[in-house]
């Protein structure tokens, strides 16, 4: 998992997931699990 600034490249892809949890933003995408990212 990656920490970024900006995940709106992220959020474009199929399958991605966008979870708030505790204030934390996580992108999380099953088809292709190697673009999961945490902001914040």
């Amino acid at each position: 998992m990656k920490v970024r600034k900006s995940l709106r490249s992220l959020k474009a892809r199929p399958g991605a997931q966008v979870v708030r949890r505790r204030g934390v933003t996580y992108v999380i995408n099953r088809r292709e699990p190697r673009f999961k990212a945490r902001q914040g």
